[in-house]
């Protein structure tokens, strides 16, 4: 069987790697002149940097598709556990460790909120609940209604339905410690308390499993992919832009590419957004489940800064991933999250550091080969508004945020940073809307509500495209490294119960057109 993958995220290639290694013929095509998807990499004079995800957990993911080949992942990729897992750092300076052995971590609630220490016992019994009961379900294709009403007595016996930053308040009373112990759900493009409790397994996937960095990058792990990818036998064509699906008699039959020529398959796996996938790559799209998607609410969006350094701060007290939890957690959300362009204006200026929720990443804290000697490569990610219809982040707005991440940096953390950059690069909402293709901008495609989880988001079969299939942070089971590798692997499962289950009769109609395809 001939199948076409358009994008080469994870996603993508977890689908490539599972039906090549099932002897199907695989041909990956990536419009950017390298494979990655949002796990891009940036390479500026010596400093390598990752350009989307830094937060590696269930290695066993990545195992799974090296075994497929009868290979092992540790011979092409090093993984370093890391511990702490993250550092959270209060308006005064102090830090809060998030551990891998459950003992430490229960010593650093104390240490922060002697009085709390009972409560974190008690959430912790309740993440690990929700894990058990709704982890079986990201692997699990989402495409009946039947399937997700399943889950309702699980949502309401474990409180799953609530939200993450209400069931974290619910066990904890120090205001430090519930903003740091729900900050997940903005790893996924999400507002701690929009985002249901069931999302809280994340938490769970790295107590379990632990937080790894891939020496070399996250790029580290996607070249091996892709080299995998090759040596079973897939193709992989960079610098190929895809403009159409082809449908015909109702069946994805190839596709189109920008420069006019078309490429047959019987297969089309869509690693794009489901957004552009349906009105883009098929559409425009039409019907209720279209509109619905329309006006899905989209995740936050992002700024993203590298920063490449001519020295090192070995005496900072930031560690590998940090999250920098200054400002007043209402006004820093609302600036991030307000529903409307009114409410975001009235958080929008003036803006100081404390109006941002920053992550910063510094890989060099554990491996300094990504930048050149003595030098410190970093990554900020900058929490942003999803763009409206038409809008534009000005260059002096962009510029602002640059300036007030340096300055923070450097007061607090590295000091000296400003005079000691030698090289910058940025990424912004633009960014995301146009180069990646998501709507508005939003970083994570959907934001992962209630009502937009398990059967209410896009499905990874196309309910009326026979042979297409969608895999990616947009579909089910969402964002996040592992929810994305997940989805390649529900997607390549679909492909082979339809390969193996009885043909359908052909239709009558045979044409390439646009279809009348929903999102659902």
């Amino acid at each position: 069987m001939r199948a076409v993958v358009i994008g080469s995220g994870f996603g993508g290639l977890a689908a490539a790697i599972r039906l090549a290694a099932a002897g199907h013929e695989v041909t990956v095509l990536e419009k950017r002149e390298r494979i990655g998807g949002r796990a891009y990499l940036y390479e500026l004079d010596g400093f390598r940097f990752d350009g989307g995800p830094t937060v590696l957990t269930a290695p066993f993911m990545f195992e799974e598709l090296f075994a497929l080949a009868g290979e092992r992942l540790e011979d092409h990729v090093r993984l370093v556990p890391l511990d702490p897992f993250y550092r959270a750092f209060d308006q005064d300076g102090t830090h809060f460790d998030f551990h891998a052995d459950a003992a430490m971590m229960q010593q650093e609630v104390a240490r922060r909120s002697p009085s709390d220490e009972r409560g974190y016992a008690r959430l912790s019994g309740r993440i690990s609940r929700i894990f058990d009961a709704f982890y079986p379900y990201t692997e699990r294709p989402m495409m009946q209604l039947h399937v997700m009403m399943r889950m309702l007595p699980f949502l309401l016996r474990h409180r799953a339905a609530l939200g993450v930053q209400r069931l974290v308040d619910g066990c904890i009373g120090d205001p430090f410690l519930r903003r740091a112990l729900a900050f997940h759900p903005l790893l996924i493009g999400g507002h701690p308390a929009r985002t249901p409790a069931l999302y809280s397994l994340i938490v769970e996937f790295e107590r379990r499993w632990g937080v790894h960095y891939a020496v070399g990058g996250t790029a580290a792990i996607v070249d091996a992919l892709g080299s995998l990818l090759e040596r079973l036998g897939g193709r992989i064509e960079c610098g190929v832009a895809v403009e159409r699906i082809l449908v015909r008699a109702g069946r994805a039959v190839g596709v189109r590419l920008e420069d006019g020529s078309e490429r047959d398959a019987e297969v089309v796996v869509s690693n794009a957004d489901p957004a552009h996938t349906y009105d883009r790559l098929l559409g425009p799209a039409t019907g209720l489940a279209a509109r619905r998607l329309r006006a899905a609410r989209p995740s936050m969006s992002l700024h993203v800064l590298y920063f490449g350094a001519d020295r090192t701060w070995p005496a900072t007290p930031l560690a590998h991933h940090n999250l920098l939890l200054t400002g007043e957690t209402r006004r820093v959300l609302d600036r991030v999250f307000a529903r409307s362009k009114r409410a975001r204006a009235k958080t929008a200026e003036p803006l100081s550091a404390d109006d941002l929720f920053l992550y910063v990443h510094l890989p060099t804290r554990t491996d300094p080969s990504v930048a050149p000697e003595g030098c410190e490569a970093m990554y900020v990610l900058v929490a942003a508004p999803p763009l409206e219809e038409g809008d534009e982040v000005s260059e002096a707005a962009a510029r602002r945020i640059r300036d007030l991440v340096v300055e923070v940096l450097d007061r607090r953390y590295l000091p000296g940073l400003a005079h000691h950059l030698v090289v910058e690069h940025a990424i912004g909402p633009g960014h995301f809307r146009d180069v990646l293709n998501t709507p508005r901008g939003a970083a994570f495609s959907l934001q992962p509500t209630l009502f937009q989880s398990g059967w209410f988001r896009p499905h990874n079969r196309a309910p009326r495209v026979e042979g297409l299939y969608l895999v990616g942070a947009g579909t089910h089971p969402g964002a996040g490294v592992p929810a994305v590798l997940a989805s390649g692997k529900i997607a390549a499962d679909l492909i082979e119960r339809r390969r193996i289950a009885r043909p359908r009769p052909a239709r009558a109609a045979a044409n390439d057109s646009p279809v009348n395809a929903g999102a659902r």
